[in-house]
């Protein structure tokens, strides 16, 4: 009886197979029937201004996403902007090259290693990142919703239940953030007790009216730069698209890439950017090529900046992701006292 536990634990290999599965099914569905003989000359015959607008947005999304996680944690600590934006160049280049995400431990760690802050405070931040980011995401889902027939069922489904899901989430970092429980730490108790009482109080200490109105208005715009980025690559391309269109696509590239799986979202990035564009009724080979384009624009930066800011570092990628483990597993630091 005492083996049935490890019986029933799941194989530590199984979530990295199904990603690499997912992801290999979805870029075999792209591949099939398309002119991959015409992708180059695609490339090659890209508007070039548009290309370096692209690219210019897509470097201040970084900022902007830096900026915001500096705003977030004011509160609590003033931040340098480099390190935040080296700390998200590092786990965006580490989702990259590892499956799963594993960029999102490794950022959190180097944020609360780099200002000596509890990694479970790092980890409340990043959670309320991600509600505003759903916020955003979902208004921009319905908004396309609003004026675009033919989207599929399966992806309404999945979008009202992510949409229950960021509801229910808002309203327990709300919850979470409103109430003073005692927050003194208690003898015996378990490490995911211990774990969220420290994100509760990290979640009391960023939870102040403005720090979350400005932190909002600031995830605005980092979605509104990240529309740009492709909005601009559809000029480039040729595409007659509006921005608004960009928005659209964008929402249903994200909605479809919330499931983990094989870096830089391979294969699956390019089915969700497909299926969005014919729905704007993009010829298919087409929106095979721009979603090749778009995932070669979207990775290639990060490759490139991502490998100069783990170099800094005078680590590998390898070495830090093993360090933001082991940092999950030691005890939390104290309280930060302001």
């Amino acid at each position: 009886m005492s083996d049935s536990p490890s019986r029933r634990k799941m194989p530590s290999w199984l979530p990295q197979v199904l990603g690499y599965g997912l992801s290999i099914g979805c870029l075999l569905w792209v591949l099939h029937g398309y002119r991959v003989k015409g992708l180059m000359p695609a490339i090659r015959s890209l508007d070039w201004r548009w290309v370096s607008v692209a690219i210019l947005a897509d470097l201040a999304v970084y900022v902007a996403q830096g900026w915001r996680w500096n705003t977030l944690l004011a509160p609590v600590v003033r931040l340098r902007l480099w390190r935040t934006v080296q700390a998200i160049y590092i786990g965006l280049f580490a989702n990259e090259v590892l499956p799963l995400r594993a960029g999102e431990l490794i950022r959190w760690y180097l944020l609360a290693h780099w200002n000596d802050l509890r990694l479970s405070l790092s980890f409340a931040s990043v959670a309320v990142e991600r509600v505003i980011d759903g916020v955003w995401m979902l208004l921009a889902f319905l908004i396309t919703a609003g004026f675009v027939r033919g989207i599929p069922r399966d992806l309404i489904i999945l979008v009202q239940v992510l949409g229950a899901l960021i509801v229910l989430s808002a309203g327990a970092l709300v919850w979470l953030a409103s109430t003073r429980p005692e927050t003194h730490a208690v003898d015996g108790e378990s490490r995911w007790s211990s774990t969220l009482r420290h994100v509760t109080e990290g979640l009391q200490l960023m939870g102040n009216p403005r720090t979350l109105g400005l932190t909002s208005a600031i995830s605005l715009l980092y979605l509104l730069l990240q529309v740009l980025v492709v909005y601009a690559l559809m000029k480039s391309y040729g595409l007659d698209l509006s921005f608004w269109v960009a928005a659209g696509v964008l929402a249903i590239i994200r909605v479809a890439t919330v499931v983990p799986n094989a870096p830089g979202n391979v294969g699956l990035m390019n089915v969700a950017c497909v299926l969005a564009l014919r729905l704007f009724d993009v010829e298919t080979n087409d929106a095979k090529t721009f979603s090749f384009i778009l995932l070669g624009a979207q990775s290639f930066p990060l490759l490139l900046g991502g490998a100069i800011a783990t170099a800094l570092t005078g680590s590998n990628i390898g070495e830090l992701h093993a360090r933001a483990k082991r940092g999950v597993r030691a005890p939390s630091k104290p309280p930060v006292q302001l």
